[in-house]
């Protein structure tokens, strides 16, 4: 047995240690990283200025509540009128018959790819339902407008709609956002731990019971994030609408009818034609700010939906 020396101080006897060098390659990547966040909130806090500056200017001659509460919506003709809210329920029609589409299909085909799906089938399928999430929007707003309309709506459905209907926009927007749905929860429910699975089989539950009553409520949280995430595409899609839904600004009180949105508006309007400064010119920016609003307000609840039913394993 050995016995420290008194008035001995300093560490014990063995191989001394070595200071550790500085991890410059850590620190680089820790930079980039800080910068890459950085940038999304400057990119951010550019496209507000960018939208903020002309949608004041146009607010100045347009009180806010006449934009907002306007049910008519004419900037180019003779006789002016800046009532946004027939491009809001245009917006509100094709996002709604969207959703209708999208989450079922959506959850349903989540559900059999994470719970029931053989792998080599998983394998297959999974990569074809994420080729239409890669097809242009564009080819989307064609198929609505040669297909969906003339030959699913009024031939083979016999609903009677026109050239151009928010209901022939709302499917295939809807058919375009399976893919995210799907997807994102598909990822969630296969992120269930197993052992939430097993307990529930070993009590007596069947396999359906299981899916829904364990492992749905589980993956809640993604799960919601998924379909606000789609929303989110769905209320920011151009091409489909400004193809399928029409350039008619009005109300839309039916589905059937054709139908503007603040996105199809935008995209018609947004020319080389468009004197910068006037307030025809203006009215890009007040729409765009109300989107970006309509858009952020949806974040903030998909944030607050996903921390409130997250799970923690």
């Amino acid at each position: 047995m050995t016995s420290l020396r008194p008035g001995r101080s300093g560490p014990p006897d063995g191989p001394s240690i070595r200071r550790q060098s500085p991890r410059y390659g850590e620190r680089a990547v820790m930079a980039l990283l800080l910068a890459a966040g950085a940038l999304s909130v400057v990119v951010t806090v550019g496209i507000v200025v960018a939208l903020l500056f002309p949608a004041l200017d146009f607010f100045r001659e347009i009180p806010v509540w006449e934009f907002l509460s306007g049910t008519r919506w004419a900037p180019t003709f003779a006789d002016p009128s800046f009532g946004v809210w027939p491009l809001i329920t245009g917006t509100i029609w094709t996002t709604v018959i969207g959703l209708l589409v999208a989450v079922p299909i959506g959850l349903a085909a989540a559900i059999y790819l994470a719970e029931y799906a053989d792998p080599r089938v998983r394998k297959v399928l999974k990569p074809a339902l994420e080729v239409l999430a890669g097809i242009p929007s564009v080819v989307y707003g064609y198929f609505a407008l040669v297909f969906v309309a003339p030959e699913l709506l009024n031939d083979l459905l016999h609903v009677e709609v026109g050239t151009y209907s928010v209901l022939a926009a709302g499917l295939v927007l809807g058919i375009m956002i399976i893919p995210t749905i799907a997807s994102l929860s598909e990822d969630s429910l296969t992120a269930v731990p197993q052992s939430l699975r097993q307990g529930s089989l070993a009590l007596g539950a069947n396999r359906m019971r299981t899916t829904l009553r364990v492992v749905f409520p589980a993956a809640i949280s993604g799960i919601a994030a998924s379909v606000v995430l789609g929303l989110s595409r769905a209320v920011g899609e151009t091409m489909i609408v400004a193809l399928a839904a029409g350039t008619q600004a009005q109300v839309v009180s039916s589905p059937t009818t054709p139908g503007q949105t603040m996105t199809g508006y935008i995209a018609q309007t947004a020319t080389g034609e468009s004197t910068p400064g006037t307030l025809t010119y203006n009215t890009l920016f007040a729409v765009g700010l109300l989107l970006f609003a309509i858009t952020l307000v949806i974040n903030i609840i998909s944030i607050r939906l996903v921390r409130r039913f997250r799970e923690a394993y």
